[in-house]
């Protein structure tokens, strides 16, 4: 008897230690990392410590990170009144470079994004930078593989770089035929091997090509069928996509430079020598600007920039999302902005192709419904991310309105100040509600509820 107790004594006091080391892990690299986490997960994560802490601190270790870079943030003196739009006084304070005036096309619809971006790709005469979430192995991703071949082979020095979860769409005949041809290819955080910095739940959900530093294609769209023109088996789902000329163009470039090194790839040093990257070539230009975000931002840009728009709109909101999963911080602003009257709108598709996601979704849904947000579900799948503010900005890239891609993601925004962009984007948006019904919200059961907060506590983080 004496020796059982003893052994129980041990097995006890192992595990209480296990647990205060689990839990003074948690507290020490938060501390140290300055990490910003939503109450609700910092409980979620602490009770997994101390519930099982042999199986929670190593998931913690692997994936509790969200940033991989936290420069010293610099500090803004004082400034007087500034005329500027609200917007990019916000983002200066971010270290990003201001808006500039480029020449700008918005796609309307998946025919005009596939003729733009081969028109991208075929511009670029020295360097060809592009950025995408994943290539399908369909006509459309061996479309744009031809076309990166046919410029390498022209002598245009071509990187391209995937992300480690889309990078097995791209068959591995296409990969030799890349390199074979001299095409650089970098993947993004890949599943096995180690290249990236941070937990292997960061992933790059930017979507750019850049020829030269000086002409963009981007949005939300990945290389694949569906989010362009669909074939006999998938039907094209509505996107947004755009492109541009500007030093816009040399921003995102150098972003496709940091990104490129942090997968390993070699540096570049002629891509920060962008020829006439200022000179928009066409006569009407409107302004625009670049916001990068993601764990290689010392602040959460988009989140910040959306949660400052839902303050200062005056009266409408406009947005389209294929995910809407907010976390408490923007869906207490959007509650705010509605409660004081601000029209607000968004469309969803009714069933997306995440169904985790649509279900995670419903006590947002549910709450905000209740203040007044409408929300519109797309009889299809949509893929577009964009939000209009007033008449005063429009928002569109790779975001979804969700705290995968707000919190986790790597990912790309571009603000259009001009009147002409903003009226586009409210337009398409407005599209879109015609062919929608209306959500309407329903009481969940104990069990749904229960599940849903699970969700949300944990489920972002997949």
């Amino acid at each position: 008897m004496d020796g059982s107790a003893d052994t129980w004594g041990i097995a006890l006091s192992t595990h209480g230690l296990a647990i205060a080391a689990s839990v003074l892990t948690y507290v020490l690299t938060s501390r140290s990392a300055q990490a910003r986490r939503p109450p609700s997960i910092a409980i979620a994560w602490v009770l997994g410590m101390i519930a099982l802490p042999y199986l929670t601190l190593p998931i913690y270790l692997l994936f509790g990170r969200r940033k991989v870079v936290r420069p010293r943030p610099r500090v803004h003196a004082p400034r007087p009144a500034d005329a500027r739009h609200w917007a990019r006084i916000l983002i200066e304070s971010f270290d990003v470079p201001d808006a500039a005036p480029a020449c700008v096309r918005l796609h309307p619809d998946g025919r005009a994004a596939r003729a733009a971006l081969l028109e991208t790709i075929g511009a670029a005469r020295h360097r060809l930078d592009v950025c995408t979430f994943l290539i399908g192995d369909d006509a459309l991703g061996r479309t744009v593989t031809a076309a990166l071949i046919e410029r390498a082979r022209a002598g245009v020095r071509v990187r391209l770089l995937v992300d480690g979860v889309g990078v097995p769409f791209l068959p591995r005949t296409e990969r030799r035929r890349l390199a074979a041809a001299g095409v650089a290819l970098a993947v993004f955080s890949p599943l096995l091997a180690r290249r990236t910095s941070g937990p292997r739940n960061l992933r790059n959900h930017r979507k750019f090509a850049i020829a030269d530093g000086r002409v963009l294609w981007a949005g939300g769209r990945n290389f694949a069928v569906e989010y362009f023109e669909g074939d006999a088996r998938r039907a094209p789902w509505p996107d947004l996509s755009f492109d541009l000329a500007g030093a816009v163009a040399a921003a995102a470039e150098h972003q496709f430079e940091t990104d490129w090194r942090a997968s390993g790839g070699a540096p570049d040093p002629t891509a920060a020598a962008s020829s006439n990257a200022d000179e928009p070539p066409c006569p009407g230009v409107s302004l625009v600007q670049f916001l990068p975000s993601g764990p290689d931002q010392t602040e959460d840009t988009v989140q910040a920039l959306l949660i400052d728009a839902c303050f200062r709109a005056e009266r409408r909101l406009l947005a389209v999302t294929p995910y809407f999963v907010p976390d408490s911080a923007l869906e207490s602003a959007l509650r705010l902005a509605a409660r004081r009257g601000v029209a607000i709108d968004v469309c969803l598709p009714r069933r997306s192709n995440h169904r985790l996601a649509d279900f995670a979704r419903m006590r947002a849904l549910r709450a905000l419904a209740a203040v007044g947000v409408r929300f519109h579900l797309v009889p299809r799948m949509t893929h577009a991310k964009a939000v209009v503010v007033d008449d005063a900005l429009a928002i569109a890239g790779s975001v979804n309105l969700d705290s995968r891609s707000l919190l986790l993601n790597y990912e790309s925004a571009f603000l259009f100040y001009g009147a002409t962009e903003i009226a586009w984007f409210a337009a398409w948006v407005d599209a879109l509600r015609e062919n929608a019904r209306p959500f309407a919200p329903r009481a969940p059961g104990l069990w749904r509820d229960v599940v849903e907060g699970l969700l949300l506590t944990l489920g972002y983080q997949l």
